[in-house]
C-alpha cells in the first residue's frame, strides 16, 4: 500500500509554494469572493511552470469531518456532504479512489479538474477550497450547493414552466460564456452537473472531462492535461453531439449542443434523443430525430432547433457574434444580463421527506470516514444505464451509493449492471431484518445480507406478471409476489411505486 500512495503521489504532486495567505484565506466558503457576471473581464491567469494554489493542500483527515447524504457519484468518485467538526463549515466533499485513478489512468484527469477548479473565479461555478489525501482516496472540498441538481428539481416537478427555464438556461449561457472565455470546453453539460444554491441560483460542477483549448487563459502544468486528442469520446450518452460522435475535434459548440439538449429536458422532463438503448440514442443524434411537444413556443422550439445544429459554428454562441447572438435570441427577452445573479430565482421543490426509519438506512460503508475513498465506483446515469425504458432509466438515478462501492460487485457477473438496490427491512410476522435488496439488468432480483456479504434470497425471474409481480402497499410497503412465495419489504425512503417500476419496466422490455 506503502508503494503504491508514493508511486501515486510521484504523479500527481504539483508544484506550488507555500504561500499563507492563500492558505488562510480559500480554507472556508465565507471567503469566496463576490464576482460580477461581466464575463469580458476575466482576470490575469499566471502562465508559468508552476503557481501557488488558491485553494491550498491540507492536512485534514477524513475525520475532521461529519458526513452527511450522498450529493452524487462518478465513475471513480463520489460526492457527500462534508461538515468540518471544528468549523461547523459545510462542503460538498468530492472522494476520488486513489487505486482506481492509477488503475485506470485517470491520474491527468484528475490533476486537471483540479488545477482548473482552482483558476476559475465566477458566481456561476462551483468553488474549490482545499484539497487533502489519505492512503486511499484524494479529497476536493467543493461549494455545496444546498439546492441539490437541477435534474431533480426537473423530476420533482414533472418538466418546468418556461419562465424557470428560460431563468435556469439564461444562467448556465453566463456561465458558460465565462467557461468558454477561459479557452476551455466542460464536455459534460446535463442537468445532473448544474447544481443549485439555497436560494436557487446555478452552479456549473463536475469539471473532469474539462478540455483546454490551444488559446486557453488557464494555467496547465506539465502532466496535467486530459486526453491527447480532443475528439476523444467523453461526456454522457443523450447529451452528444454528432461531431464527437464521427471522431470530430472538440469545439466550444460541442457545450452549446448540451445546453440545446438540457433546455428540452427542462421544458419537456425529458432529454430529446432519449431512448431504449446507448446505441438507438446515438443513432437518434445522428439522424437529428428530434420532436417537439405541442406546448413548446416558438420561440422554445426555435432555439432549441439553433442550438441543436448539426454544424458546431452555426450554433448560437459559437458563431463570430459569440454569444451575444444566443443572448439577443426571442427566447432571452426580458433577460437582465448584467444582474442575471440578482434576479429572484424560481421557487425550489422540496424532497419529500420519508415518514419514519430513514436514520436508519444510511449508507453505512459509505459514510464510515475509515473508508470513506475505499474501493471503486460505478457510474449511474439515466441516460446511460441498463435500463431499457424512460421510466426504468429515471429510476436508475434513484440507486444509492451502495450500487457504487465495490463490496457489491462480487454478486454481479461480467457486464451486469445495477438498475436499482436499497437497503431494505425484510419483514416477517414477528420480526424484521435488513437486507440489501439489488436488480440488475440480466434481470436478476436478490437480497442480500449486508453484515455477512451472503446471498440469503434470490427470487426468481419471469417476464410474466403472474409469476412475478409488485403490490404498491404504502409509500414504503410493497410486496414481491411469486406463485410459490410472498416477500413483504419496507424501504424508509418511501420508494416501493419505484421498485415496482423497475421491475415491471425491465419485465416489458
Amino acid at each position: 500500500m506503502l508503494a503504491m500512495e508514493k508511486d501515486f503521489d510521484s504523479k500527481l504532486r504539483i508544484q506550488s509554494s507555500n504561500n499563507s495567505s492563500s492558505s488562510t484565506t480559500s480554507s472556508s466558503p465565507s471567503s469566496a469572493s463576490s464576482t460580477s457576471s461581466n464575463n469580458t473581464d476575466t482576470g490575469n491567469v499566471p502562465r508559468s511552470k508552476s503557481f501557488a494554489f488558491r485553494a491550498p493542500q491540507e492536512n485534514f483527515s477524513i475525520q475532521d469531518f461529519e458526513l452527511g447524504k450522498i450529493y452524487g457519484v462518478g465513475s471513480y468518485s463520489k460526492v457527500v456532504r462534508a461538515k468540518k467538526k471544528d468549523t461547523g463549515v459545510v462542503y460538498a466533499l468530492k472522494i476520488m479512489d486513489k487505486k482506481f485513478i492509477t488503475k485506470e489512468n485517470k491520474t491527468a484527469y484528475v490533476k486537471l479538474e483540479r488545477i482548473v477548479l482552482d483558476q476559475l473565479d465566477h458566481p456561476g461555478i462551483v468553488r474549490l477550497f482545499f484539497t487533502f489525501q489519505d492512503s486511499f482516496s484524494l479529497y476536493m472540498a467543493l461549494e455545496s450547493c444546498e439546492g441539490g441538481e437541477l435534474f431533480d428539481q426537473i423530476t420533482r416537478k414533472g418538466r418546468l414552466s418556461e419562465d424557470d427555464a428560460r431563468f435556469y438556461a439564461a444562467e448556465v449561457v453566463d456561465a458558460l460564456e465565462y467557461i468558454h472565455n477561459m479557452g476551455l470546453i466542460h464536455r459534460d453539460i446535463k442537468p445532473e452537473n448544474l447544481l443549485l444554491t439555497g436560494d436557487g441560483h446555478i452552479k456549473v460542477a463536475d469539471f473532469g472531462s474539462v478540455k483546454p483549448m490551444q488559446d486557453s487563459r488557464i494555467t496547465v502544468l506539465p502532466n496535467a492535461a486530459s486526453d491527447d486528442k480532443a475528439c476523444t469520446f467523453v461526456g454522457t450518452a443523450a447529451y452528444v453531439p454528432p461531431e464527437v460522435l464521427n471522431s470530430s475535434p472538440a469545439t466550444l459548440g460541442n457545450d452549446l449542443w448540451a445546453l440545446g439538449c438540457t433546455l428540452y429536458q427542462m421544458l419537456s422532463g425529458t432529454s430529446p434523443f432519449k431512448d431504449a438503448s446507448e446505441w438507438l440514442i446515438f443513432q437518434r443524434i445522428i439522424a437529428r430525430d428530434i420532436r417537439f411537444p405541442d406546448y413548446f413556443s416558438d420561440e422554445a422550439k426555435d432555439i432549441i432547433d439553433r442550438l441543436l445544429d448539426v454544424d458546431p459554428s452555426r450554433r448560437p454562441g459559437a458563431g463570430s457574434d459569440g454569444y451575444a447572438a444566443l443572448k439577443a435570441h426571442p427566447f432571452f427577452e426580458g433577460v437582465n444580463w448584467k444582474n442575471i445573479r440578482g434576479e429572484t430565482p424560481p421557487k425550489l421543490a422540496l424532497e419529500p421527506v420519508a415518514q419514519s426509519g430513514e436514520g436508519d438506512h444510511n449508507d453505512e460503508s459509505s459514510m464510515n470516514p475509515t473508508n470513506a475513498g475505499d474501493g471503486s465506483v460505478r457510474q449511474s446515469d439515466g441516460n446511460l444505464g441498463a435500463s431499457a425504458a424512460e421510466a426504468t432509466a429515471s429510476v436508475t438515478r434513484l440507486a444509492s451509493i451502495e450500487s457504487f462501492d465495490s463490496k457489491w460487485q462480487q454478486f454481479l457477473e461480467p457486464g451486469e449492471s445495477v438498475v436499482m438496490i436499497s437497503m431494505v427491512k425484510k419483514l416477517q410476522k414477528l420480526t424484521s431484518k435488513k437486507v440489501q435488496l439489488i436488480l440488475t439488468n440480466k434481470p436478476k432480483l436478490i437480497y442480500v445480507d449486508p453484515a455477512k456479504l451472503l446471498v440469503k434470497g434470490n427470487i426468481i425471474w419471469s417476464d410474466n406478471s403472474n409469476d412475478l409481480s409488485v403490490q404498491v402497499l404504502s409509500p414504503s410497503n410493497f410486496k414481491i409476489c411469486t406463485p410459490k412465495k410472498v416477500m413483504s419489504f419496507e424501504d424508509a425512503k418511501q420508494r416501493a411505486s419505484q421498485w415496482k417500476k423497475a421491475i415491471e419496466n425491465l419485465q416489458n422490455r
